[in-house]
């Protein structure tokens, strides 16, 4: 039997209008996950938040710095989910040196959904990392943007010899 959890990556003010790096398509993207974590929601699924935080001892990075407006989590998105854990990250993959792996034990997940931004960056690395084969991972593919359409595809397409790609229709 497999146990889902949806992966929210870095759903953070500064990838939105005003933010200091706003992407492409985000007022879509931000709206098909809220639908992904309501359909989550009403299965039991557990909606897991993973945030980055830049790491002050490599400097002053262009955006999410602690402490700052840009670096928080979306106020809708945290508005959505029941109880969201977020994990708190400094690099691509979620796995690295979190407590991801931790979380998905505790809940005894087999299956990962995959959304978040940015496609190229934090949403495929997460999604080949090694510490995630030993599950079924998914990327949602209409709940993840980066700064353009073209990257998004390039990426999408990049990573789908190692994961499927599905829609949120398809997966909850």
């Amino acid at each position: 039997m497999n146990i889902k959890a949806l992966l929210v990556i870095d759903l953070q003010n500064d990838y939105f209008p005003n933010g200091k790096f706003p992407l492409w398509n985000t007022e879509q993207t931000l709206l098909n996950i809220k639908i992904a974590i309501a359909k989550a929601n009403d299965k039991n699924i557990p909606v897991i938040y993973i945030q980055h935080v830049a790491d002050p001892v490599k400097g002053i990075a262009p955006f999410f710095n602690e402490d700052s407006e840009g670096v928080k989590i979306h106020p809708s998105i945290m508005a959505t989910a029941q109880n969201p854990e977020v994990v708190v990250k400094k690099f691509s993959d979620s796995f690295e040196k979190t407590n991801l792996e931790k979380i998905l034990i505790s809940h005894d997940i087999n299956e990962i959904l995959i959304c978040g931004m940015m496609t190229q960056n934090c949403v495929t690395h997460t999604a080949i990392s090694k510490a995630a084969e030993k599950y079924k991972v998914s990327i949602m593919t209409d709940c993840c943007t980066t700064v353009d359409k073209m990257i998004h595809n390039i990426a999408l397409n990049g990573v789908s010899t190692r994961v499927p790609l599905v829609t949120t229709e398809q997966v909850l």
